[in-house]
């Protein structure tokens, strides 16, 4: 949870040395001006795309302190090398953080907590075990910071609190996530499991993706009934939301969801989660496979969302295959346009085609295209079922 795993990039020599290294002179102008100032201008650098210039100014930054005052500056490289793609001397920036807050016991303010742990725990080399370790370092730190403000009632603490708990609640889940997966073998995966999503979900009863974890966790346990529970609850939580609305989750976590409600036989409401990710982000190679994907499942059940069976004499299945192949070559096009790299998604799809076309017979309109050595351009309308469509007003 939380940041994406970036890829790792083969480091740069030249970008290695001017971080870690003494070299680079500090101009008389930063001279003139405090450590904190001169981070404030490099973070300003990193959140407005000017990274190679974020970066030399963090370095400067660097240069002007020692001791526990270089750790605002130390993390601030660690993202901004994660941000360049130098993995490697990013984990050595947030290395040498720990090395100076070995418990994150100093307070953010000072550059210290959680967050460089959290960081090791994404940029591990090795994964499982060593990323779980560095989770645990995180979330022991993030509930030293939760005891130390309980009982504080002003707005900022109770501001600060939440934003903790998400964060505790988040590691939580990634750790549940690594016995799902990488440590599945383990013997006592399933308890650590249900022990961390209890500690997540009692942090963040509300929360969108914390209650996927949850549903991930009781599918696994093969307890289904209450997947669907938690994944419903998931999306009420949100569905009636703005899209711009800081609560609705990021569009990986809702690609994610819409897997999580196929595999639960919610094929209806994985459709509504596409169909507002399609309005979103038309671009989407994944959002339009499955919703292809989705679609054909429902056909396989003999059924199909009301707007797309516009013929009373046509059956369910029929009008699931026509929308299922829509959505499907839609995919295939922007596969090719955007040079996608997820081949198994590529031969799934064209599988789901070829299916289609043996059963229902080939699309005419591509084979009319064809004829007038027009390409099939594949757009579908997804706004004209709007009115059809609750979510699509949201």
């Amino acid at each position: 949870m939380g940041k994406p795993r970036p890829q790792k990039k083969k480091s740069s020599k030249s970008r290695a040395k001017s971080v870690l290294g003494p070299g680079g002179s500090v101009s008389k102008h930063k001279m003139a001006q405090t450590p904190t100032e001169i981070l404030d201008q490099a973070t300003i650098l990193l959140q407005t795309g000017r990274v190679e210039e974020a970066l030399e100014t963090a370095q400067q930054a660097l240069e002007l302190t020692n001791g526990n005052a270089q750790l605002p500056a130390l993390n601030l490289l660690g993202e901004i090398n994660v941000e360049l793609g130098e993995i490697d001397t990013a984990r050595e920036c947030f290395l040498r953080a720990v090395q100076l807050d070995l418990d994150g016991s100093i307070p953010e303010s000072e550059g210290g907590g959680a967050e460089k742990f959290m960081w090791l725990a994404q940029l591990s080399e090795q994964g499982g075990v060593d990323s779980v370790q560095w989770f645990e370092k995180g979330v022991s730190s993030l509930r030293q910071t939760l005891q130390s403000l309980e009982g504080k009632t002003s707005a900022e603490d109770v501001a600060n609190a939440e934003e903790k708990k998400t964060k505790l609640a988040n590691a939580l889940c990634a750790v549940a996530e690594i016995y799902m997966t990488d440590l599945s073998w383990e013997e006592d995966a399933e308890a650590r499991c249900e022990s961390l999503i209890t500690e997540a979900i009692a942090a963040t009863p509300e929360a969108p993706e914390i209650l996927q974890t949850l549903a991930s966790i009781r599918i696994s346990q093969l307890r289904t009934e209450e997947a669907q529970a938690a994944l419903k609850k998931s999306v009420s939580l949100w569905k009636d939301l703005a899209p711009e609305d800081p609560k609705v989750p990021d569009f990986p976590v809702r690609i994610s969801l819409a897997r999580l409600l196929m595999e639960v036989t919610l094929e209806f409401e994985a459709l509504e989660v596409l169909e507002r990710l399609i309005l979103e982000d038309d671009q989407s190679v994944e959002a339009w496979y499955l919703g292809g994907w989705c679609l054909h499942l429902l056909a396989e059940k003999q059924e199909a969302p009301k707007d797309i069976q516009e013929d009373e004499n046509e059956s369910p299945r029929h009008a699931s295959l026509v929308a299922s192949r829509e959505w499907l070559k839609q995919s295939l096009k922007l596969y090719e346009k955007l040079e996608y790299e997820d081949e198994r998604l590529r031969d799934h799809a064209l599988e789901l085609v070829q299916g289609i076309d043996q059963e229902i017979g080939e699309d005419m309109d591509d084979s009319e295209a064809e004829g007038e050595g027009e390409d099939w351009d594949g757009e579908i309308d997804i706004e004209s079922d709007e009115e059809d469509h609750e979510m699509a007003d949201s």
